[in-house]
């Protein structure tokens, strides 16, 4: 018995040492420091006026939040991006702080990540209206400091909502190169009110200004709608790929990579 025992244990033996390694590998894997990115949802609510509306979108399919969100959902860290459109043609700074009142959107805004925002358009548009026979520089520096007021309003009332929730505020350019040609100003007016915009988003944290006044400087004829006001689908694509670009800087959106 011994002379078939002891060459069969030599066997088991050679052959458990040449793959040990393997058995070893199997029973004991080295637990991974790395872990597995898992993609999350990204929920995002657009507020304000026409331009959130996609006033000028030759389909109706929301201007810039379509291909912003086509954009974001090829992000690997992304599951699905849902935007909620609640912008209206028209809308001022104090018409949005009154629909933040709005039960429905107040909901929308405590259960998401972001809050894009476009607004102060149409109050630069009410002051060339109530100005229109004596417009100058003047007057639209002077309803800036109200502008900013409720700017600051509409901020702090999406705080009160969300505490958390990223807010993005898109700034203005300038449609009005063919109608207000006597007014070399205007440019510079322009970037007044976009500055204090700057100011008031500077104070709050998880919140960034994005400017796209340079994407429609000398490109009105390509980039806007038939009214020379908003931006056609081309005008809509680039403004989102600014968008996109900015909410990608410094992971502001906080997902996974």
């Amino acid at each position: 018995m011994k002379k078939w025992f002891i060459p069969l244990l030599a066997s088991v033996a050679l052959a458990l040492s040449g793959c040990s390694h393997g058995i070893t590998g199997l029973l004991f894997k080295p637990a991974s420091n790395e872990k597995k990115m898992v993609p999350v949802p990204l929920h995002i609510v657009s507020i304000g006026d026409s331009l959130t509306e996609g006033v000028g979108d030759s389909k109706g399919r929301g201007g810039y939040t379509y291909y912003l969100k086509n954009e974001l959902d090829a992000l690997k860290g992304v599951k699905k991006t849902t935007i909620a459109n609640y912008g209206v043609k028209g809308n001022r700074t104090d018409q949005l702080l009154a629909r933040l009142q709005d039960e429905k959107i107040r909901k929308s805004i405590k259960d998401s990540d972001v809050v894009m925002i476009t607004i102060g358009g149409n109050d630069m548009m009410k002051v060339l209206r109530e100005n229109i026979s004596n417009l100058n520089k003047q007057e639209f520096e002077a309803a800036i400091p109200g502008y900013k007021q409720r700017l600051d309003q509409i901020f702090r009332r999406i705080r009160a909502i969300n505490p958390d929730v990223k807010i993005a505020l898109v700034g203005l350019y300038n449609p009005f190169s063919k109608w207000l040609t006597d007014i070399k100003e205007v440019d510079q007016m322009l970037a007044a009110w976009n500055d204090a915009s700057k100011e008031v988003a500077s104070r709050y944290k998880n919140t960034i200004f994005i400017p796209v006044a340079d994407i429609f400087e000398n490109n009105e004829d390509e980039l806007l709608y038939d009214d020379h006001f908003h931006p056609n689908d081309e005008g809509y694509k680039r403004m989102s790929k600014r968008i996109y670009r900015y909410l990608l800087k410094g992971n502001f959106l906080g997902i996974p990579k």
